[in-house]
C-alpha cells in the first residue's frame, strides 16, 4: 500500500524526522482528546454539567493558542528540538496532573499546562518536517504526520476503556499510563533528534533580507516580528480558514458521543467507540489527502473537503436517521475534513519563506486553537440550552463557512501560492 501511496524510497534521513515527529503528533493528540470519550464520568465524579468541561476544555485551548507565537518564535530563531522538548515535557506533565486532580480547580490547572504543552508541536513540527523532506515529497510528509496525528485521537476511547476494564483500574490509571509514554517517548525522540539530524532540519533558516534578522533588541525584534506578521495577509486568511474549519471539528469531537446516546439512543459503548472510528477513517483519508495534495492544486481539494463535512453534519443535525445510520454519519462528520488536511498544510508551506515558517504555522494553528477554545463551551451551553439540533445545525454551518473562506483566499492570493510552488521546485 505504502508503494503505491509513494512514501518508497524516502531519504533515510527525511523518514527518521518524519517517524519523529509523527509520533510526537500522535503523543499530542491523545492529551488534545482525553476528555471526550469520558465526559459523562468526569461530570459525575466531579459534580459539574457539560457547560464547565466544555470550560475546561476551552482552558487547554485558550492557553495553547496564547502560546503559538511565542513557540513559533523560538522554533524560528532558536532550535526546533529545544521547542519540541518543552512541547512533550509540559504535555506529560499536564496529563500526570489530571491524572492526580483531586478537585475541579485542580483539574483546570492540569488542563493549562498540558495546553503549554501542546501548543509548541506544530511550530516545531512543520519547520522540521519542510526542511527534512523536498518539495515533491512535502504533501506526502504532511499527510503521514496527520495520519499519526488522527491515530492519536483514536487512541483515548481505546485506551481508556481497555485500562478501566483492569480490576480497579479507573480512568485516573489510564490518563497517568498516557502521560509516562508520553514522557519516554519525548525523551527518546529529542535526543536521536539532537544527535542524529543534521543542523540544517533542526536549526532555523534567518533570512538574510528580513528585517527581524537585523533587529538588535528584544523590543525591536518583537516590533518586526509583529510587522512581519501583519504583512502576512494570506497567511492570517488561512488562519481565519483554519478557525472555521476547527470550530466545526471540535463541535462534533467533543459531543458526537453524547448526541449519539441523548439524541439517537445508541449504547454507550458503541457511541464511545465511534470517536475512534471517526479518527481511524480521518487517518486514512489524510493519507489519500497527501497523494491529492501532491499530484493537485491543494485549493480545491480543502473547499471540497469542508463542504463535505457541512453536509453530513447538517445530515446528523436533522435526527432523522435510524441510529447504527447515524454512527456512520457522525463517522464521516468528523472524519471527511481530514483529506484536506494535507493541503492545507501544503497552502501554509507555499505562502511562506523559509525563514518565517515556524511563525506561519503557528499563526494557522492560532486559528485552529481558537477553534478549539471556543467550541466546547459555546457548543456544550447551546446543548444545554437549545438543544441537539440547533447546536449541529450551527457546527455545519461552520464547515460551509471555511469552504467559501477557503474559495475566496486561494482566488485572491493565487499568484503567491503559484511563486511559492515555483520556488519550491527551484529549490530542489
Amino acid at each position: 500500500m505504502f508503494d503505491r501511496l509513494g512514501f518508497d524510497s524516502v531519504p533515510r534521513e527525511t523518514a527518521l524526522v518524519v517517524g519523529l515527529v509523527s509520533g510526537s503528533h500522535v503523543v499530542n493528540h491523545l492529551y488534545l482528546v482525553l476528555f471526550p470519550p469520558i465526559l459523562a464520568t468526569l461530570a459525575a465524579d466531579f459534580d459539574v454539567g457539560l457547560a464547565a468541561l466544555g470550560v475546561a476544555m476551552g482552558v487547554q485551548a485558550f492557553v495553547n493558542t496564547a502560546l503559538q507565537l511565542p513557540y513559533g518564535y523560538l522554533s524560528d530563531n532558536y532550535d526546533r528540538v529545544v521547542t519540541l522538548a518543552c512541547c512533550l515535557g509540559l504535555g506529560a506533565l499536564g496529563a500526570g496532573i489530571l491524572a492526580v486532580a483531586p478537585t475541579f480547580e485542580v483539574l483546570l490547572v492540569g488542563q493549562a499546562v498540558l495546553g503549554a504543552g501542546i501548543a509548541g508541536h506544530h511550530p516545531a513540527h512543520f519547520p522540521l518536517l519542510s526542511d527534512a523532506s523536498s518539495a515533491d515529497l512535502r504533501g506526502k510528509a504532511y499527510s503521514a504526520h496527520g495520519f499519526a496525528g488522527n491515530l492519536g485521537f483514536a487512541a483515548p476511547p481505546v485506551v481508556i476503556l481497555g485500562v478501566t476494564s483492569l480490576p480497579g483500574a479507573t480512568w485516573r490509571h489510564a490518563f497517568g499510563l498516557i502521560a509516562a509514554v508520553g514522557a519516554v517517548y519525548g525523551t527518546i525522540a529529542c535526543y536521536v533528534l539532537a544527535r542524529h539530524v543534521s543542523d540544517e532540519v533542526t536549526r532555523p533558516n534567518p533570512d538574510a533580507d528580513d528585517a527581524r534578522t537585523g533587529a538588535t533588541s528584544r523590543l525591536a525584534r518583537i516590533r518586526e516580528e509583529l510587522r512581519a506578521l501583519g504583512a502576512s495577509r494570506p497567511i492570517l486568511g488561512l488562519g481565519v480558514v483554519a478557525l472555521l474549519a476547527s470550530t466545526a471539528f471540535w463541535g462534533v469531537s467533543s459531543y458526537l458521543v453524547v448526541f449519539l446516546e441523548d439524541g439517537y439512543g445508541v449504547a454507550s459503548g458503541i457511541a464511545s467507540l465511534s470517536l475512534t472510528a471517526m479518527f481511524v477513517a480521518g487517518a486514512a483519508l489524510i493519507l489519500a489527502g497527501g497523494v491529492l495534495a501532491d499530484r493537485f492544486r491543494p485549493g480545491p481539494i480543502l473547499a471540497v473537503a469542508y463542504l463535505l463535512v457541512g453536509v453530513a453534519v447538517f445530515a446528523l443535525a436533522s435526527e432523522l436517521a435510524p441510529p447504527l445510520v447515524a454512527v456512520g454519519i457522525g463517522i464521516l462528520a468528523g472524519s471527511l475534513g481530514s483529506i484536506g488536511l494535507p493541503a492545507r498544510d501544503k497552502l501554509a508551506d507555499l505562502l511562506s519563506a523559509r525563514g518565517d515558517i515556524g511563525r506561519n504555522f503557528a499563526v494557522v494553528t492560532i486559528g485552529i486553537m481558537i477553534g478549539n477554545t471556543v467550541a466546547p463551551p459555546l457548543f456544550g451551553a447551546l446543548i444545554e440550552s437549545t438543544g441537539y439540533r440547533g447546536t449541529f445545525t450551527l457546527v455545519g454551518a461552520f464547515a460551509v463557512l471555511a469552504a467559501v473562506a477557503t474559495v475566496v483566499i486561494v482566488a485572491r492570493y493565487r499568484d503567491g501560492i503559484r511563486d511559492g510552488a515555483a520556488a519550491a521546485a527551484a529549490g530542489e
